[in-house]
């Protein structure tokens, strides 16, 4: 029978072993605490929607298929890049892509953040919170609030945001911004657009200075104000790029509310784009286009279900973009983050136009 090594070298092999032990669950702890301590976080998020229209004496088409991802790159609490791309199916097949914005933002402090880059305007509230699919509670935007509307879309340039606290419950926050501002669009000697999808160019070689107050005197209710003001020019003329058409006064005006209650959720804007007269321009006259909206949704059984309703009134230079419309939904959320959307339009504008025609709308949004 072999004899058993010394007590001591007993001790020291168990020493060894426990210290080995040691180490090996250090290093493990470190590994898994590692995505806490580190300073750089990369995060993914977006959003999806697909859908169906019929529209009343019309074609029936499954007319929405998209998706927009979002990207989130922060290091510390300093400096947050974030980038928004949307992907969509066009009516020919064929796939669009599209920048929706892509900013760097800087934490000055707890109540200011210094962002520069292409953003979504700040302009009122609908445009910047409430357009993403999985977020708005219609499967529609409401007229005056898409492309050549009343609601400018994106801007290029730098912004400021930030907020205050009033008190114990109440606050109040601030955007302003400087931009490239929107480009004019002639057509037959006449205004036909305000395109302000955000643009690295500057014809006009003049700024729009602009921004966003609200206050919220309760956490449930919130009141904002906004405006813009700068030069813009006619780029474009019959389908063609324009140059050297003198800049005119350009304006934006808006004010907006909203207030939740239990599961009751109330909201309304208001916004208009005032286009100055030019004399010498190749488009003499100006234009303004408003819209406002109004806005009331409910969750009911067990807020597994929603009622929507709301109005909105469009105004335009041109009657064949005019449009009051109602439009009543009812949604399934599937989970807090999906929802069924099926919803009715009572479209009234000029006669023959599709902003004539009503229409049903189907439509599944997701947002991750």
């Amino acid at each position: 029978m072999a004899a058993s090594p010394p007590a001591g070298q007993q001790i020291e092999t168990l020493r060894i072993a426990v210290d080995r032990a040691n180490q090996t669950a250090n290093s493990a702890r470190r590994s898994a605490d590692e995505w806490r301590n580190t300073r750089a976080v990369t995060h993914l998020a977006g959003y999806a929607a697909a859908g169906y229209a019929s529209q009343d004496n019309g074609a029936d088409s499954f007319d929405v298929a998209n998706f927009n991802p979002i990207f989130h790159f922060q290091y510390a609490d300093r400096v947050l890049w974030e980038s928004e791309l949307e992907v969509e199916v066009e009516e020919d097949g064929s796939t669009g892509v599209a920048l929706e914005y892509s900013a760097i933002n800087i934490f000055v402090n707890d109540y200011l953040t210094f962002g520069a880059g292409k953003f979504v305007s700040p302009i009122g509230n609908f445009r910047q919170n409430i357009h993403p699919a999985w977020i708005n509670k219609l499967p529609s935007a409401p007229p005056g609030f898409g492309h050549d509307g009343a609601a400018p879309l994106a801007e290029v340039g730098f912004q400021l945001r930030g907020g205050l606290p009033i008190g114990d419950r109440s606050k109040v926050t601030y955007t302003g911004y400087v931009g490239n501002g929107p480009k004019l669009e002639g057509e037959d000697g006449e205004l036909h657009g305000v395109d302000t999808d955000g643009f690295t160019g500057d014809p006009d070689d003049e700024k729009v200075v602009g921004g966003r107050l609200t206050l919220l005197p309760v956490p449930s209710l919130e009141i904002g104000v906004s405006g813009a003001f700068g030069d813009a020019a006619v780029v474009e003329n019959d389908g063609l790029d324009f140059e050297g058409d003198p800049a005119r006064d350009y304006e934006v005006l808006g004010a907006d509310f909203s207030y939740r209650w239990h599961t009751l959720d109330l909201r309304g804007e208001y916004v208009q784009q005032d286009i100055g007269d030019a004399a010498g321009s190749i488009v003499p006259e100006g234009g303004k286009w408003e819209t406002w909206y109004l806005q009331g949704a409910y969750q009911f059984a067990e807020a597994k279900w929603e009622g929507v309703l709301r109005y909105t009134d469009f105004d335009s230079p041109h009657p064949d973009q005019t449009q009051e419309q109602w439009s009543v939904g009812l949604n399934y959320l599937l989970t807090p983050n999906a929802i069924l959307k099926l919803g009715y339009e009572f479209n009234d504008g000029l006669a023959g136009e599709e902003t004539d025609e009503d229409r049903w709308l189907l439509q599944v949004a997701y947002g991750y």
